[in-house]
């Protein structure tokens, strides 16, 4: 295998008729003829609730990929195995592709919708672009699974070229004895065929013919329950189940039917809704999940998703008067001219599969920033943010006595990465600001700079690395205010004594927040606890780029520097409390991996219990049993008397 190679992952036999799977295919096609190297694997095993064989063989599949590799897993495949994920996230340039959360299954109950949403939730935070096929979806994981924006690429799906050269049938709607009904789609409980029987039962007094096109095997209880509600309503002469079809089939399906019905709970797109309009036949679909943007064409009209009643009602309303059918069907004609072509969905895809350089750590700290933000923020003490607002506050009138320009205090954030700090102190800090953003990663830098300037800030974004011998010339001569977070436990003692002293030479104020203190807690205690805590603290020594790292003692060793400076320091605690919302566990997981490679490359010949501890903590964390407190330092420093 090849690294330029671009794998799709998904369970079972990918050359399944069905819309998502339908969906790779094309898209994969597409892709090929933008000479991109796309291939198509098929994993064995039960999916979505991974048995042992699904699991060993996405580990083989993924194990086999070269270095570098990329591989987009269907959601379907990955979403409920993050623990084989997090085995790869650094060889590999992992990617989802969501057609619809796994939790908003039809007919889960409760403990399953849980446990799906945490592990499909914590198998996100381990790949890095997340494509969806609709902006539903996109939404979705968004703001139920805590993935950001950044991160989501929406690629909707296309209509093949066979359904828009379809000629209808004649005679036309209008004019047809018997209207003609037609739904496409797997027979399943969210496509809720049978409700569409109950609805057409209703309707025996009406002239109308129906025609199930769908596989049946995928489901089978229920494909025999649809059977059953045809028989045991009489409709055995009027509704006809055909089963899986191939394409010629479907689409002299289209060709000759007068209306498309589509009962569907839940879509995460519903590809079927386009073809339909792309062979010209007015749809009547529910508006369940995305189908409520989907059906936004003309040609297509909605119901209330799982209101049998309704749906009814509109089958009747539209066979009795034949001319409002034969208005939605000349709409549907006009949609003809706005369906998708399947390169216009590579082209949006191809936009999230930007070149990235699996050397470069900065891939996975983007991730590791996104997912820590929500609990850094919440940790965050708001005395010392409070007294620096007072602080900057009479600075700013003093600056501004005399009848002087009031201009925008300066403040910089050293070491930026996505901005999150910058966005948590601009609304809390009442004074005109104007930032200077510090990040060497040049790819996290305008994502930080467009954040502080979202928030009205006027913002200089600058990629340099301060080193020991070029703080105090890089940092401008008059600054008011320098801040960071979790930064200063990376870095040597040489460097953060060149810090404090450029700062004293500026008479700035200082906020440094989120420094590891050197302690965490996990509940339930375990006996191995004290060992990996003590590896990982010995970790943190190691050389970060600047020399040994003060890990630990780095709020000390600058509240010392700062101090003989003639700086009023205050430092209070800002731990992060875990353990409470599904979000934690993604960030829980993320730091227990990272604490577990610390561990063991301080004492290898301890990996093996090491990897037990982790086996068990996972267990507690899948349980909902696990609470971790991981204790930080926020520091506040500002010039004495003599300094103002």
């Amino acid at each position: 295998m090849q690294a330029s190679e671009l794998w799709f992952v998904v369970p079972g036999n990918p050359e399944q008729n069905t819309g998502g799977y339908r969906y790779v295919q094309r898209l994969v096609q597409a892709l090929r003829g933008n000479r991109i190297n796309a291939r198509i694997k098929g994993l064995p095993g039960r999916f979505p609730r991974p048995d042992s064989v699904a699991e060993r063989s996405m580990q083989d599949f993924l194990a086999s990929l070269p270095v570098g590799a990329r591989v987009i897993l269907d959601g379907l495949a990955m979403g409920a195995m993050p623990a084989v994920l997090e085995q790869h996230t650094e060889r590999l340039q992992m990617m989802a592709l969501v057609h619809h959360p796994l939790a908003d299954e039809t007919g889960l109950d409760a403990g399953e919708q849980d446990w799906l949403k945490r592990m499909e939730t914590r198998a996100l935070a381990q790949v890095g672009q997340v494509f969806t096929t609709s902006e539903y979806t996109a939404a979705r994981v968004q703001q139920a699974y805590g993935v950001a924006a950044s991160r989501i690429v929406t690629a909707k799906p296309a209509v093949d070229d066979e359904y828009v050269s379809i000629v209808r049938a004649e005679p036309s709607a209008g004019e047809r004895e018997q209207p003609r009904l037609l739904c496409v789609g797997h027979l399943s409980a969210r496509k809720a065929q049978h409700q569409l029987v109950e609805a057409l039962s209703t309707l025996k007094d009406l002239p109308w013919q129906c025609v199930l096109v769908g596989a049946k095997d995928r489901d089978p209880e229920y494909a025999e329950k649809v059977s059953r509600a045809i028989s045991g309503n009489g409709l055995a002469d009027r509704i006809q189940l055909l089963g899986e079809v191939d394409a010629p089939r479907i689409a002299a399906a289209y060709a000759n039917a007068d209306l498309f019905v589509f009962p569907s709970l839940y879509e995460g797109y519903g590809m079927v809704i386009d073809e339909a309009l792309a062979a010209g036949l007015p749809v009547l679909s529910s508006d369940g999940g995305a189908l409520a943007l989907t059906t936004q064409k003309l040609g297509a009209c909605t119901y209330p998703a799982g209101d049998v009643s309704e749906l009814a009602r509109r089958l009747r309303s539209l066979i009795v008067n034949r001319e409002e059918l034969q208005a939605l069907m000349a709409k549907a004609c006009h949609s003809r001219n706005s369906i998708r072509a399947w390169p216009d969905t590579a082209r949006d895809f191809m936009q999230g599969l930007v070149p990235q350089n699996q050397e470069d750590p900065a891939r996975f700290s983007r991730q590791w920033l996104e997912t820590r933000e929500p609990s850094d923020h919440a940790a965050r003490n708001n005395a010392l943010t409070d007294r620096l607002a007072q602080w900057l506050m009479r600075r700013y009138s003093e600056a501004s006595e005399g009848g002087a320009p009031k201009a925008p205090l300066k403040l910089i954030d050293v070491g930026s990465g996505l901005g999150s700090n910058p966005a948590y102190l601009i609304p809390r800090l009442p004074v005109p600001q104007q930032w200077i953003l510090v990040e060497p990663d040049q790819s996290l830098l305008p994502v930080a700079s467009a954040r502080v300037e979202a928030l009205d800030a006027p913002v200089e974004p600058q990629s340099v690395e301060l080193t020991v011998s070029n703080i105090d010339e890089l940092l401008p001569a008059h600054v008011d205010l320098i801040t960071a977070s979790a930064l200063i436990d990376l870095v040597s003692e040489p460097w953060l004594k060149a810090f404090a002293s450029a700062i004293a030479r500026r008479r700035s104020a200082l906020l440094v927040v989120l420094s590891y203190s050197g302690n965490f807690e996990l509940m339930p205690p375990h006996p191995l606890d004290d060992q990996v805590k003590a590896l990982v603290n010995r970790h943190q020594h190691g050389d970060k780029g600047s020399g040994s790292a003060l890990g630990p003692e780095a709020t000390g060793v600058l509240e010392h520097y700062l101090r003989a400076e003639g700086y009023r320091v205050e430092v209070a605690g800002s731990p992060w409390r875990l353990g409470g919302s599904v979000g934690d566990a993604s960030l829980i997981d993320m730091l227990m991996v990272g604490w577990v490679q610390a561990a063991c490359e301080q004492d290898p010949t301890s990996a093996q219990g090491i990897s037990g501890w982790l086996e068990d903590r996972r267990a507690q964390l899948d349980g909902r049993e696990l609470r971790v407190v991981v204790d930080h330092l926020d520091l506040l420093a500002l010039p004495g008397a003599e300094h103002r």
